[in-house]
């Protein structure tokens, strides 16, 4: 990887600075309202993974945005979460700490106008992953000029579609990558990979320290994007939840290659293992799952 000159790494540490234990008499409410605007038909699974792992995360509520039809889905799959017809959801965006948004989304033109909405709140952190970022492939400036605290999580062929080149040439330099991208935007670039890339609107760069080649699977980056808006839902600001979330979300991954091996990892085991890497994380011994 070039251009590794003014970085810093992402380490337990760092990520410690930034998870605290809870106060005693917390509630659901402190813990962070979160909005998924994912899912569509054959898609389903995406938002379920997205909510599962942001409950995972710690958000004291999930609410997921997806068709009506798909509601029995997401409720059989996350029962903790709740549900709401895309329609309704947009009705009242700012009662929510963060929002996710494209997981499984579709490529229907009125999601695209949901996501220019979701990019008006004020202040609120927006995470976009997948058709989120597709959607808005051809209309950076509305990302560039979004009220809305934003957070992008492309794989390098997503960033290749955002910045209208070859996924080869992002591959190349994955750093210089995920900042033309940032100053495309003026967004929290998450460029993800092997040694994924956080690059912020303030100049600095972060290279995830965890992760492994069993992750590479379908799924895995809704997880991601669930992690993140469940750590921005908790008061962490975009750049302290893309970081804590890109390690996080790896070391779950390689607590489940721990057990399975790098081979048939799915994202469902990577979800299932976010809590035991926060509470590793925070413990003072790394714990190993039995």
């Amino acid at each position: 990887m070039k251009n590794l000159k003014n970085y810093s790494l992402i380490t337990k540490s760092y990520v410690n600075t930034f998870i605290r234990k809870r106060d005693k008499d917390i509630h659901k409410g402190d813990c962070g309202r979160v909005l998924i605007v994912a899912g569509s038909k054959g898609m389903a699974g995406a938002a379920v993974l997205s909510a599962r792992a942001a409950l995972r995360t710690g958000a004291g509520l999930v609410r997921v945005s997806i068709p009506e039809e798909l509601f029995p889905i997401l409720q059989i799959g996350v029962p903790e979460a709740t549900c709401i017809s895309r329609e309704r959801s947009m009705q009242d965006l700012m009662q929510y700490h963060a929002i996710a948004a494209g997981p499984g989304l579709g490529d229907d033109e009125k999601n695209g106008l949901y996501l220019k909405k979701i990019l008006e709140c004020r202040d609120k952190p927006v995470v976009l992953d997948a058709d989120g970022l597709n959607l808005l492939k051809d209309d950076l400036d509305a990302m560039k000029n979004a009220k809305a605290k934003l957070i992008l999580t492309p794989h390098p062929g997503e960033a290749a579609r955002l910045l209208s080149v070859s996924t080869q040439a992002i591959n190349q330099d994955r750093v210089k990558s995920a900042w033309e991208l940032t100053a495309a935007t003026g967004a929290v670039t998450v460029l993800k990979g092997a040694d994924t890339v956080v690059a912020t609107p303030e100049g600095k760069t972060y290279i995830n320290t965890t992760g492994n080649p069993g992750m590479a699977t379908g799924g895995s980056g809704d997880v991601l994007t669930g992690v993140i808006a469940a750590l921005a839902g908790q008061g962490l600001d975009p750049e302290a939840a893309a970081a804590a979330g890109v390690y996080l979300h790896g070391l779950a991954g390689d607590m489940a290659a721990q057990v399975l091996g790098e081979y048939g990892i799915i994202a469902s085991d990577i979800a299932t293992r976010i809590a035991l890497a926060i509470k590793t994380t925070m413990d003072e011994q790394d714990i190993l799952e039995k």
